[in-house]
């Protein structure tokens, strides 16, 4: 499985992006998919997963949806009502039945002004 991340970029705080992650290879594999970030001198943190059901951060639960379309073979990340504190490098991750069973993609850099 290979992912690629796209759709970061430099918005006002209040503004909306989305971010997709594009799965290749042996999608059929793919368990679970994932958001996380990284900020500036913080450790990576999970933002929201999609399985069987969705989970979100509680820093970011009521404006990010997380959502997956299978025949695209990729998932999204709908960010509203963006704050300063939700930049960070986005990276999408997926956890798969077969090896290597964690599989990451390249970030993508979302910047929010104040």
């Amino acid at each position: 499985v290979q992912l690629q991340a796209s759709g970061g970029g430099l918005v006002q705080a209040g503004g909306s992006l989305r971010l997709s992650c594009a799965a290749s290879g042996s999608i059929s594999s793919i368990n679970v998919m994932e958001w996380y970030r990284q900020a500036p001198g913080k450790e990576r943190e999970l933002v929201a997963a999609i399985g069987g059901r969705t989970n979100y951060a509680d820093a970011v639960q009521g404006r990010f949806t997380i959502s997956r379309d299978k025949a695209k073979r990729t998932m999204y990340l709908q960010m509203n009502n963006l704050k300063p504190e939700d930049t960070a490098v986005y990276y999408c991750h997926a956890v798969t039945t077969t090896l290597p069973f964690y599989v990451w993609g390249q970030g993508t850099l979302v910047t929010v002004s104040s």
